[in-house]
């Protein structure tokens, strides 16, 4: 069956997800870190084992119910993310001189001729938003390529924010769409993406179904040498007038004097320009450009493609101004999305939250060492420390399906409990958990334990990225922009 997915649904699904942050009952997504634990070949409690690759070159995370249980068991926290933090976004391509730019036509891929040949971009490109039609100035203003004159070189960058077309010393034409806010540009502004949004002033100025550029398809030959005015735009429009230049018996070029308004499609005949005064003018083709739904810069996402949607992301350190609930003690590797996570049973609505287990105890015989496996031998508890407060006494830890990080000899997956003594496998720390019910440096403990703040398994995880781990600090900050393409 002939079909396709438009790049209009596309946008359409980008819109979806944007506006999911805003509705009257909006999803709530958090950004979230994991993983401290170095990627290895990991032992199950049946034995068998699971292959997740290395620090250096970890395995591509797999799409799975399992991968989703798995990936709460090592969490450590997650931040909300604000509407703020969301923007459509597009390919970034930077300004550069002595670079060809394809222009903007709006029957890329079509099949003009009646034959197998395509509509294609002077860089290949078979589709509009594959085109290199567009760019970024050093001034942070993305203009749209109107003309490229003839596939020649661009050497003069574009400049200035007027709603009139935009024409360079180097025969190039030019739409300027928008500019990148201080904000956008702190924010939404990457080595491979930026920021879209539409101008509106732009937006305000642009003109539906205007013709302002006609390219020469053919030049034809036996023209009568001139300048011919008053050569009609036909199609579905009204009002549309061209200028056509011959010489040398052939078109070489093509004005528009009036836009005209109202064009979905439209013509230039070789008929009238013969009765505008070329006489004898034959095999002349001319492709009159249309413009976008409302008009260049009407709709600048549309119009550029802004099927991405870019998440910006900030871990400050400990975030110690949202109760510390980011270690910094410790490396991740992992970083997801989440979708309407819950805490304590609710809904999450904090602007962080800590993923790992806790304990409150009593008379450590010294310090634990992050990563190392922890047990309660009287329990037959299994788990791996994340981060020992030695001044709070505070131990914190994450329990797996692998034998040295969750499950014991047997294959269970106990809870720590009781007044249990916890040691340190490779420290051999030993420590007695705290009866109390009490809180300690933000963390609310019932007879010595903390479930953590985030619900293990309630919400959904829409990505998941493994990656070589990142080594955090107090003094740090990390900056996670994520990418989603429709």
């Amino acid at each position: 069956m002939a079909a396709i997915i438009t790049n209009k649904f596309r946008i359409h699904n980008a819109e979806q997800f944007s506006e999911s942050f805003t509705e009257a009952v909006p999803n709530v997504y958090y950004m979230g870190i994991g993983r401290p634990q170095a990627f290895a070949t990991q032992t199950r409690g049946d034995s068998r084992t699971d292959n997740e690759g290395s620090d250096t070159t970890p395995l591509t995370p797999v799409d799975s119910i399992g991968d989703e249980f798995y990936t709460f068991d090592d969490m450590l926290a997650a931040k909300k993310i604000s509407s703020s933090d969301v923007s459509f976004c597009i390919p970034r391509r930077n300004w550069a001189t002595g670079t060809v730019y394809d222009y903007y036509r709006h029957d890329y891929g079509n099949r003009i001729t009646g034959g197998t040949s395509i509509q294609s971009a002077n860089s290949g490109a078979t589709t509009l938003f594959d085109a290199t039609y567009y760019v970024l100035s050093s001034d942070n203003n993305v203009y749209k390529c109107l003309d490229n004159n003839g596939n020649a070189t661009s050497t003069v960058e574009p400049t200035g924010t007027s709603t009139s077309i935009l024409s360079t010393g180097d025969g190039y034409k030019w739409k300027y769409m928008y500019s990148l806010t201080a904000a956008q540009a702190s924010n939404f502004l990457s080595t491979d993406f930026m920021a879209v949004a539409t101008d509106s002033t732009v937006a305000a100025a642009a003109v539906d179904g205007a013709v302002n550029i006609v390219k020469i398809k053919t030049a034809g030959s036996g023209g009568a040498n001139g300048t011919h005015t008053g050569v009609p735009i036909r199609g579905d429009g009204s009002s549309g007038v061209a200028s056509v230049v011959v010489s040398g018996g052939a078109v070489t070029s093509v004005t528009v004097t009036t836009p005209g308004t109202g064009y979905t499609f439209a013509y230039i005949r070789n008929a009238d320009i013969v009765t505008a005064g070329a006489t004898s003018l034959s095999g002349a083709e001319l492709d009159v450009i249309i413009e976008p739904k409302g008009g260049h810069g009407k709709n600048a996402v549309i119009e550029l493609g802004g099927f991405y949607v870019m998440l910006n992301t900030n871990f400050e350190a400990a975030e110690a101004a949202n109760s510390g609930d980011f270690t910094t003690a410790n490396d991740f590797r992992r970083v997801v999305l989440m979708r309407d996570p819950k805490s304590g049973g609710a809904a999450a609505s904090a602007a962080t939250l800590r993923a790992t287990k806790a304990v409150l105890v009593t008379s450590p015989s010294g310090n634990y060492t992050a990563d190392e496996e922890i047990n309660q031998a009287t329990t037959g508890a299994v788990g791996k420390v994340v981060e020992w407060d030695s001044s709070n006494n505070i131990l914190y830890y994450i329990q797996t399906r692998f034998n040295d990080a969750g499950v014991d000899s047997n294959g269970n997956l106990t809870a720590f409990s009781g007044a249990n003594v916890i040691t340190g496998v490779g420290s051999g720390v030993t420590s007695t958990p705290s009866s109390s019910t009490t809180t300690v440096d933000s963390v609310s403990f019932t007879s010595g334990y903390n479930a953590g703040e985030l619900d293990s398994d309630a919400g959904d995880i829409l990505y998941i990225e493994n990656r070589s781990p990142i080594t955090r600090a107090a003094d740090q900050t990390e900056n996670v922009k994520l990418i989603i393409e429709f």
